[in-house]
């Protein structure tokens, strides 16, 4: 079987490049789709960095481009424009060869309708045999790989039986099984547990987990399920086909050895130096169109643009009280100690490192 071609990340003189270290690299993605004369950008310069052994999950509103990203990864799909590399495979330059490879070996993937991820008249350790299969495994190699999986995940019981003979999270759990029955280095999940009730997804999470944990894989879950994305490492909004916010979780054990979760929301910065605001900020602080920044010590000040505003007059003021002392342009700063500002407090947002 051909190998496919690896392409090294480029490197800058005496610096590393973007994501040179990462399992997954997006580098300024964009998805256009048309439609006759109608085009949608469904990804508009997205980026995204996954460290190999992460466990991330990717949230949105529908159309905010989370399963174009996944098909993109996946190999089922091509970006526009930019760059995606994902175990050192340039998607944009794979030969079809390459990407059927890529698609057997490289990544591995669960479809939210269990349908779609097992054949109906193969037993669950049959499913995963084929998939060894179609890689060119010996029979020897197909039944011991088959055995390592279904007991890793718990699902040896199920060896035997048919989809029609398990339920829909053991249905998932067997559908996991054949995604990693290749060792990937990249498990994607569309909506996984999206079809299953609560205690059932508890379980296909788990299988998840061990995946990540035990065997060392990589893992991607696009989802709408709080309780799926509140439990892992990283979680990543997109919006606008751009990402947008990041929630950082880390486990801080005590003195006492009790251990804490504690998450963080970042808003992401991309290589443009582009940030989403949010829009309650916005909306609180009058931000739009344009705004003033200004370099602190240890932070960014952002400014709405209060000299482009309707300035009230002495006369304004008279008419109306509670216009005085009557608003005005907020004065540049100075280097005198002394300079101050009565406005800097309700004109202004801080933005800390």
């Amino acid at each position: 079987m051909t190998e496919p071609v690896i392409t090294p990340a480029a490197r800058a003189p005496g610096a590393a490049a973007y994501g040179a270290d990462a399992v997954i690299v997006c580098d300024n993605i964009v998805r256009i789709f048309q439609t006759g004369s109608i085009e949608v950008q469904a990804l508009q310069g997205l980026d995204l960095v996954v460290q190999p052994g992460e466990m991330v999950a990717i949230v949105g509103a529908s159309g905010s481009g989370k399963s174009t990203l996944l098909g993109i990864l996946s190999g089922l799909d091509l970006p526009t424009a930019g760059r995606a590399t994902v175990a050192g495979h340039d998607l944009l330059t794979l030969s079809a060869r390459q990407r059927v490879h890529y698609r057997r070996e490289v990544v591995g993937f669960i479809w939210q309708q269990t349908s779609k991820n097992l054949l109906p008249y193969l037993t669950a350790a049959e499913n995963i045999g084929l998939a060894l299969s179609f890689a060119g495994a010996s029979r020897a190699r197909r039944r011991e790989r088959t055995a390592q999986v279904l007991d890793a995940l718990g699902i040896a019981e199920l060896a035997a039986r048919r989809p029609h003979e398990m339920s829909g999270g053991q249905q998932q759990r067997v559908a996991i099984g054949v995604a990693l029955a290749n060792e990937p280095a990249v498990l994607l999940a569309d909506e996984p547990t999206g079809e299953l009730d609560s205690a059932t997804s508890d379980d296909v999470f788990d299988a998840l987990r061990t995946a990540n944990r035990v065997l060392g894989t990589t893992v991607v879950i696009v989802t709408h399920d709080a309780a799926v994305s509140g439990r892992v490492q990283r979680t990543i909004a997109i919006r606008d086909g751009r990402t947008s916010t990041e929630v950082v979780r880390r486990t801080v054990v005590d003195d006492a050895g009790a251990e804490t979760v504690h998450a963080e929301e970042f808003a992401l910065l991309d290589r443009a130096g582009r940030m989403q605001v949010p829009a309650a900020y916005r909306e609180r602080l009058g931000l739009r169109d344009r705004v003033r920044l200004e370099l602190e010590s240890d932070h960014v000040g952002v400014f709405a643009d209060r000299a482009a505003e309707p300035v009230d007059t002495p006369e304004t003021a008279a008419d109306d009280p509670s216009l005085s002392p009557f608003r005005r342009p907020r004065r540049a700063r100075t280097d005198s100690p002394d300079s101050t500002d009565s406005t800097d407090s309700t004109d202004s947002e801080e933005t800390g490192r």
